[in-house]
């Protein structure tokens, strides 16, 4: 190791870990993270894998060994053996602990910790669609469509805030239209149990678009995502478009229901990896008018602000701030 990476203070690993993407840092002081990188999960076959290629990278080797690491990560996290809901990976928190060396390790939920990050974005990163204005020291709402749904919040508590521990995206999916009633039925045809995530995901949106092609009568191709995505921004496919559109009214019928589960009148966040991509086609999409379609509530509604978060990399601020907190010490989940 070179004299200056010796000179250099031991820095924090962070991760955040989906079912598609592998995203690292060090966090070389408080707030300051370098050696960013974005490693596809399906390149590796475990967790521990894809760990040793980051940290044997020229920039993130030029630094001391971390001290401790934390990983967010697309799945619930209960006791020490984590199975990935939408990807391989297995392991064990002590084992990969004790196998990097790490002081401390710790996994939390990847939505837990975007909600802990809310309060550290900066106004620069975030857009608001629609009306309405957060009531100070509101309770929060947090939802984000990517590989899966992810959905959480923070609740105002003595010390702050209280992140909360949810898998909400996998309440079961309630139409709000004949389109989405023919959605529906053409998804029961292949789950027996249709999520709010079946259909608000990457694979959620190209089944969307599957299913508006049968209800049209034209063949559906075979489009990725970010086909669908791309394909409905030209113009160059109706069908496309409608999957599109039919994906933010139903993202919006789900923030709703979140905003009146949780009382979240300091406003509902969406991240996620889709919702950005769409930009200005999402905020002249039906969402805001679906978040505020429930009946008597609307008015209650119509005061809640609604914003997509814009920052490329949220998801570490949060996962820095959980692992300095009190979380303990050695393995910590």
């Amino acid at each position: 190791m070179s004299r200056a990476a010796e000179a250099r203070p031991r820095p924090s690993l962070l991760a955040d870990i989906g079912g598609t993407n592998a995203r690292f840092a060090l966090e070389v002081a408080p707030g300051q993270l370098e050696c960013i990188r974005v490693l596809p999960c399906a390149g590796f076959a475990t967790l521990q894998d894809a760990l040793r290629a980051y940290l044997a990278l020229p920039e993130a080797a030029a630094w001391e060994t971390p001290w401790d690491a934390a990983i967010a990560v697309a799945n619930p996290v209960n006791g020490d053996l984590l199975r990935m809901t939408n990807h391989h990976w297995q392991f064990s928190i002590e084992a990969v602990r004790r196998e990097f060396g790490f002081a401390r390790f710790g996994v939390i939920n990847d939505f837990k910790a975007l909600a802990l990050a809310l309060p550290h974005l900066a106004p620069g990163n975030l857009r608001q669609v629609g009306g309405g204005q957060a009531a100070d020291a509101g309770t929060i709402g947090l939802l984000g469509a990517g590989t899966g749904l992810g959905v959480s919040g923070l609740v105002p508590s003595k010390g702050g805030w209280e992140a909360l521990d949810s898998e909400g995206g996998h309440v079961s999916f309630a139409p709000a239209s004949e389109r989405e009633i023919a959605v529906l039925r053409f998804a029961w045809r292949e789950f027996p149990h249709v999520s709010a995530e079946r259909l608000m995901s990457g694979s959620g949106l190209v089944l969307v678009y599957r299913a508006l092609a049968e209800r049209a009568g034209l063949p559906a191709q075979a489009h990725s995502p970010a086909d669908v995505i791309a394909l409905a921004l030209s113009g160059e496919c109706a069908v496309c478009a409608g999957a599109v559109d039919c994906f933010c009214e139903m993202l919006g019928t789900i923030a709703g229901n979140l905003a009146v589960t949780l009382g979240a009148i300091g406003g509902i966040y969406i991240g996620g990896g889709i919702v950005p991509r769409l930009g200005s086609a999402f905020d002249g999409s039906g969402f805001r008018t679906r978040f505020e379609q429930k009946g008597r509530f609307a008015g209650y509604l119509a005061t809640i602000p609604t914003f997509v978060i814009t920052a490329e990399y949220p998801c570490f601020a949060g996962v820095a701030a959980w692992l300095r907190s009190s979380a303990g010490v050695g393995s910590i989940m």
